[in-house]
């Protein structure tokens, strides 16, 4: 799955503090991503897919444990659900 952040949303970054601060136009909270979260935001730009967003944390953390992939998945569906990203257009659902 291809995904894009929404059009509908409003962001705010602190480059020195690695967060992300995300509003969806027709929410009243925003959402505060830092660490691994932020970076997530950072790689949905509409060209990578799921697998290339896990490869790319892959390379950079050590996932041990193999947790890295359910935990991204989930982490995805969330902001698919808050309506923060949104199925990239023809992308393989």
């Amino acid at each position: 799955m291809i995904y894009h952040r929404s059009t509908d949303v409003a962001e705010v970054r602190s480059e020195s503090a690695g967060r992300v601060a995300l509003l969806h136009l027709d929410a009243t909270q925003p959402v505060v991503l830092d660490g691994t979260a932020a970076v997530i935001w950072e790689l949905l730009d509409g060209r990578r897919d799921q697998s290339d967003v896990i490869a790319e944390l892959e390379a950079a953390f050590e996932d041990a444990a193999g947790e890295l992939a359910p935990q991204v998945e989930a982490f995805l569906a969330s902001l698919e659900a808050q309506r923060l990203i949104e199925a990239a257009a023809g992308a393989d659902q």
